[in-house]
Formats: structure tokens, C-alpha cells, sequence
């Protein structure tokens, strides 16, 4: 009987995997003022989802009109119930801006530790001084 052989990964799930360990280290440090922040990953931004309360950064609009890194959604009211702040890293363009891996790895990275820095109103190198 042939041994089996785990099922290969899948670039979105090797995508999560980046992001996760980006949100861990970031967690360990900022453990109190993360509680509660939910990370996602979406595939690709969906420009109508977007709401006059809904916070611009230079991540989300580029001046280029290139397509959005990343998304902050913060804290808010709806339906009568708190919604917390919300993160929202985009694989696709993540991946299309990355030359190799390590590459892909270094830049979730670095919108991950951008937003987390929006979102504590800190500088990014404070949030991440390993960057």
C-alpha cells in the first residue's frame, strides 16, 4: 500500500499562514492593545463595500490608482452592537507585488505592521522595530 502524502497547500493558505505569523509576533508585543482586532484576508478589495466611516489610508487609495494592499475598518456601532476594528489584508495584490516567497513575506509583513500602526496611532518602526 502506497504511504500518502500530506495534500500540497494552497497559495491562499500559505498566504493565511504569512499573515498569521505576522499578526503572532505582532500579538506577543502589543498583546493588550490588539485584544479584540480581527484579521482577514480577503482575495481582492471590493471597492463598494466602502463607508463614510469606513478610515482612508495612503495603503487603501494609492496614488497611482492602483488596486488597495490592505484595508483598516475601526471600531463601530451596528445594528446596536459593537463591531470591533477589523484588518483586512488582499492576497492577490500582495502576490502580484512580490518577486519571490521571502519577498511576499517581508511585504504582508510590512502592511500588516502599517496598519497595526494606523490603528494605535504609533509609528510603524515602534509597532515593529525589527523592520
Amino acid at each position: 500500500m502506497p504511504a500518502e502524502v500530506p495534500m500540497a497547500r494552497s497559495r491562499a493558505e500559505q498566504f493565511d499562514d504569512l499573515v498569521l505569523d505576522a499578526v503572532e509576533d505582532l500579538e506577543r508585543r502589543w498583546e493588550r492593545e490588539l485584544a479584540g482586532v480581527e484579521f482577514a484576508v480577503e482575495d481582492v478589495p471590493w471597492v463598494e463595500h466602502t463607508s463614510p466611516d469606513e478610515v482612508v489610508l495612503d495603503a487603501d487609495v494609492l496614488d497611482d490608482g492602483s488596486v488597495p494592499l490592505s484595508r483598516l475598518l475601526p471600531a463601530h456601532r451596528e445594528d446596536g452592537r459593537e463591531v470591533p476594528p477589523r484588518i483586512i489584508v488582499y492576497r492577490r495584490p500582495l502576490e502580484l507585488r512580490a518577486g519571490d516567497r521571502d519577498d511576499l513575506a517581508d511585504l504582508v509583513r510590512d502592511v500588516v505592521v502599517d496598519q497595526v500602526a494606523a490603528l494605535l496611532g504609533r509609528d510603524p518602526e515602534e509597532i515593529d522595530p525589527t523592520g
